[in-house]
């Protein structure tokens, strides 16, 4: 359950005041003509834009605000993780994904590693055992060599400098650092190195809103890599300490397989909404389709003769949701290692799927089983736009809290603990293998409107990410919001079901799962949807219902219009 999902708020006996334009919950979204980012932290948006204020292009801005996101914002992504992006390429008008995820050790069989694990059933979410390969940095420089103009040094002196200098934590940030040291805390005993986290990180405990934080060992690396570039990390110093350090703590990685890494670039796949909108994601091993197959099914239904917040609205997204992810927890791996059924993605697929909804109540189970990938995954998304029309979409993420809680030496990173995804049993097409990379929850995305490339955006936060890119959707093409009020309102979440870790015959623990809602749905629709056999509770954190950035284009005025996330620190701005 999602931290403190049953604890009221404070009570403040004044609510929202008025506008004189669009919702009294939202404010306006943002807009300008030369250039645009959105991130989580309003720093990262400043080192964004005064890149693109250099010359560079919007992959220079996007890297430029990710290295700073990787200082700024540890508790939801980093160099020691993977990433994700499409790319609009402003001379094609054609959409470009990379996958920078990386693999598991090759020198390691599921037989070993179920040794190690003993009677385990399921890999740890910390320690050495769930680390592959940090996928960001390589992903870094392939974009680069294919859209950056300005030289890598140039594109991470701003990370390097307040890596050194200090900058303010942000108060969303200050929570989620406090969390993940006691979540580090709770399990110090499967983590057998944590000295160098805490020097990093908590040497003082964690550090607070307002409080100065420095990483001068992130600096020194960050600068390393700019004058250096991507072989220092893979095949240099820096990979003979990464591989010393794990093989030290009891990672069965070795440098060989820094050495071997690479990112794949990959093509984007579309499925259409209604009136001229469709939405794109990249291919497994991510959970992208996910969200193109509710997609399928929810298209089959005119969601706009019932409001918003309605019971209805909510029964159908959250049917759709758990529909697709009983696919995911069967189907979505690695395609190196098994392919993805296409079918999946059909239009009659997915009237087939809709035929199964009940408009009436809540189905007991959909076969064949529905996975619970919502984990405790923080992410960052951030989107940046430049003058060219280039439009960058980008997830990075630690997975679980800040990573594994092992920090090589000296470098100011964390390695990410996104093998704990992987399946062990044999038969299921994640089960975990040598040299293969995970099934991943962090998701980039496109909105086409007519034909064409419209919005660059993205909802960070594990299992979150497909039932939010559907419901912006939603809100934007269904009820007629903006950017902003389509991120700012209340939204759901669907937790629970069968994993992609588990074994693909054995039966669901918790089929239906639990349905949390914002503070925003009516406790009338919240009864409903109960009346209908859901599973309700509400959260009023904001923490498990994502975070959203976006960026959308005017084909005729090439106006730029941004909006960000209310739910953490972040702004959109633009020049």
């Amino acid at each position: 359950m999602p931290a403190a999902a049953q604890d009221k708020p404070a009570t403040e006996e004044i609510g929202a005041g008025g506008r004189p334009v669009g919702a009294e919950w939202s404010r306006s979204p943002v807009m300008a003509m030369n250039g645009m980012a959105a991130t989580a932290q309003p720093l990262a948006t400043q080192v964004a834009l005064d890149i693109l204020k250099q010359g560079g292009s919007a992959v220079d801005a996007a890297i430029a605000a990710n290295a700073t996101l990787g200082l700024m914002e540890p508790t939801g992504n980093g160099i020691g993780g993977d990433l994700f992006a499409i790319i609009l390429d402003p001379a094609t008008r054609e959409m470009h994904g990379i996958n920078g995820s990386g693999r598991t050790p090759k020198g390691q069989t599921l037989k070993q590693l179920k040794a190690k694990l003993g009677d385990a059933t399921s890999l740890p979410p910390v320690g050495p055992l769930p680390v592959t390969i940090p996928g960001t940095v390589d992903a870094w420089f392939e974009m680069h060599a294919k859209y950056g103009k300005l030289p890598m040094s140039e594109v991470l002196a701003p990370a390097v400098r307040y890596a050194r200098e200090g900058h303010p934590v942000a108060p969303v940030i200050g929570y989620y650092l406090d969390r993940s040291l006691k979540a580090f805390e709770r399990r110090k005993a499967m983590i057998p190195e944590f000295d160098n986290a805490r020097s990093v990180w908590f040497a003082d405990g964690a550090p607070k809103a307002g409080d100065v934080f420095r990483n001068p060992r992130l600096a020194h690396t960050l600068e390393t890599l700019g004058e250096k570039g991507r072989d220092e990390f893979y095949k240099g110093a820096m990979a003979r300490t990464m591989a010393d350090y794990l093989e030290r703590t009891g990672s069965a990685l070795r440098y060989e397989d820094f050495a071997a890494h690479h990112s794949d670039w990959v093509e984007p796949v579309c499925v259409a909404y209604k009136d001229g909108y469709e939405l794109c994601e990249l291919p497994p091993n991510g959970q992208g389709f996910a969200a193109l197959q509710m997609v399928n099914i929810l298209k089959n239904v005119d969601l706009s003769q019932y409001p918003r917040g309605s019971a209805e609205v909510l029964h159908y997204i959250t049917e759709a949701k758990r529909l697709a992810f009983a696919d995911v927890a069967r189907f979505y791996a690695d395609p190196d290692f098994s392919a993805f059924p296409q079918d999946l993605l059909s239009d009659e697929y997915g009237r087939d799927r809709f035929a199964m909804i009940d408009p009436a109540k809540a189905s007991a189970d959909f076969a064949p089983g529905e996975p619970k990938l919502e984990g405790e995954g923080d992410t960052t998304y951030l989107t940046v736009a430049d003058k060219d029309g280039m439009m960058v979409s980008l997830i990075q993420s630690n997975y679980r809290g800040m990573g594994s809680g092992l920090s090589p030496d000296g470098l100011g990173f964390m390695f990410q603990d996104r093998g704990e995804l992987f399946s062990l049993d044999p038969k299921h097409p994640n089960a975990y293998a040598p040299g293969k990379r995970p099934f991943h929850t962090i998701i980039p995305a496109f909105i086409k409107k007519d034909g064409k490339p419209w919005m660059s955006f993205g909802l960070m936060g594990g299992g979150m990410q497909p039932q939010g890119h559907v419901q912006i959707l939603i809100n934007i093409v269904d009820f007629g919001m903006n950017l902003q009020e389509a991120g700012d309102a209340a939204r759901l979440m669907h937790d629970g079901g069968r994993q992609p870790t588990e074994d693909m015959d054995g039966p669901s623990a918790d089929p239906l799962g639990t349905l949390f809602i914002e503070a925003g749905i009516s406790e009338e629709t919240a009864e409903k949807l109960r009346a209908m056999g859901h599973k309700v509770k509400y959260d009023y954190t904001g923490a498990p219902f994502g975070g959203y950035q976006a960026i959308a284009r005017d084909p005729e005025t090439g106006v730029y219009t941004g909006a960000t996330e209310m739910r953490k620190d972040g702004i959109a701005a633009g020049y």
